[in-house]
């Protein structure tokens, strides 16, 4: 076998789909590397889209060695050619919009204007939820949930309890928004007197946000299904990842929205059938931002390595990642939550320096082996984890752009999570740019 060859065929019929929608989501618990994939990925898009999640997701993209930092917008805004889609389930603080679109104009972006189309269905996120967030997690004290306190959660609760505020109310009748607005606010200040908001600033805020907002504002819905009826190309940018879906993930450790392949359908107005490729972002070790169990964490030297050579800093909170093994029983729970057809494996260049590798392959809970990932955290924070030790390659692999060219024990790494993942390993990530990323095959 070749060794650009994927190990598994990539045309066997249950890596194959008919639909022509590509979805990028994180496999474990965010800060996979989704935003580079995206970038990637875009150059042949015509359409880039959000689906859910807010200002509390984070991607860096490095273009032409200028990092550019995302939060609320997809990662596809930097294609010129490419139209950049904010779904309905996304929730939107526009303050922090506006403020990215600056600070990434600062670095060069340019044009966005006139290719960043926003739903009319979206939620807002105010400064109050934000107050919101902080003022929850302090009443939980030793047990917070580690939120980015970016007022995600209490907007999502304002939209299940049907008091939220959308786009189109905004745009629409501004007496009927400022009446929501002052009822929204009632409402959290009967539940919580600290929360102290200016109404009369806010709203004049607002509705000069209106007019910004106004000229980018459509029924995503529509346009969506006339795109793809069009045979557009397009691209779908998950947030977060499959371990903090609220469904899925650790709950309650887990982000407010579903950021696993459903959260796709309900974020944008799709039926299933249009989902074509889904690519599974995957570290080529484990992290996480925030509290919650986590099995293969290495409170040690691993730890440190992986931290340091990882640059793990969350962009969003700032907060050092907490780092450990690579997950095989995680993975192969999102898999088949998620139905990859497609990995892409990044950061395999932090692991150059370690001369042994060990990969988690198995969970045992009061002595006995499971055979599913636990739905419980007090389950999962008391698994005993087996492991399997594979040779590192100690060998810089930073300037490698074939797979052939990787070192033996490299490649052998890649095949490794392939094969027990029974998912080929499409692209390998070796570095920051977009042009670190290896095509396998």
């Amino acid at each position: 076998m070749a060794s650009g060859q994927p190990l598994l065929n990539g045309d066997d019929k249950q890596h194959q789909r008919k639909g022509g929608v590509t979805v990028v989501l994180g496999a474990q618990w965010g800060d996979e590397g989704k935003g580079k994939v995206v970038d990637m990925l875009a150059t042949d898009m015509d359409i880039v889209s959000r689906c859910q999640g807010g200002n509390n997701a984070g991607h860096t993209v490095c273009v032409n060695n200028v990092e550019y930092d995302f939060h609320l917008l997809p990662s596809g805004i930097i294609n010129e050619k490419c139209v950049s889609v904010i779904g309905n389930g996304v929730v939107i603080h526009l303050p922090g919009l506006f403020d990215e679109l600056k600070k990434n104009e600062a670095k060069g972006l340019t044009g966005w204007d006139r290719r960043l189309v926003v739903s009319d269905r979206a939620h807002l996120v105010f400064d109050f939820h934000q107050q919101v967030d902080g003022l929850q997690e302090a009443e939980k004290g030793g047990k917070s949930l580690g939120t980015t306190k970016k007022g995600i959660g209490p907007t999502y609760s304002s939209k299940a309890t049907r008091n939220g505020i959308r786009v189109g109310d905004l745009l629409g009748d501004f007496e009927a928004f400022t009446e929501k607005f002052q009822a929204c606010v009632s409402l959290y200040q009967r539940m919580f007197p600290e929360v102290n908001v200016d109404i009369k600033s806010e709203l004049e805020r607002y509705r000069d946000f209106a007019e910004k907002l106004r000229p980018l504002v459509s029924d995503t819905v529509f346009y969506m299904h006339k795109s793809i009826k069009d045979g557009k190309k397009v691209l779908v940018e998950g947030a977060n990842a499959a371990m903090l879906d609220i469904d899925f993930g650790t709950y309650p450790y887990v982000t407010s929205s579903n950021c696993s392949i459903g959260g796709v359908l309900t974020g944008l107005g799709l039926p299933p059938q249009v989902i074509g490729d889904v690519v599974g972002v995957v570290k080529a070790y484990t992290t996480r931002v925030g509290d919650g169990p986590f099995p293969t964490e290495q409170k040690n030297e691993i730890g440190d390595t992986l931290q340091s050579r990882g640059f793990e800093i969350g962009v969003t909170t700032k907060r050092k990642r907490r780092c450990g093994w690579l997950d095989l029983v995680l993975l192969r729970y999102t898999s088949i939550v998620n139905g990859y057809t497609h990995l892409c494996l990044t950061k395999l260049d932090i692991l150059d320096t370690l001369k042994e590798i060990k990969v988690a392959i198995g969970y045992k809970l009061n002595g006995k082996p499971l055979d599913y990932f636990p739905g419980s955290v007090t389950d999962l924070a008391n698994v005993e984890v087996e492991y399997t030790t594979l040779p590192g390659w100690e060998t810089c692999t930073e300037n490698v752009r074939e797979f052939s060219q990787l070192p033996k024990n490299a490649q052998d790494y890649v095949r490794f999570i392939e094969k027990d993942l029974q998912v080929p390993v499409k692209w390998v990530g070796v570095g920051k740019g977009r042009e670190s990323i290896i095509n396998v095959y």
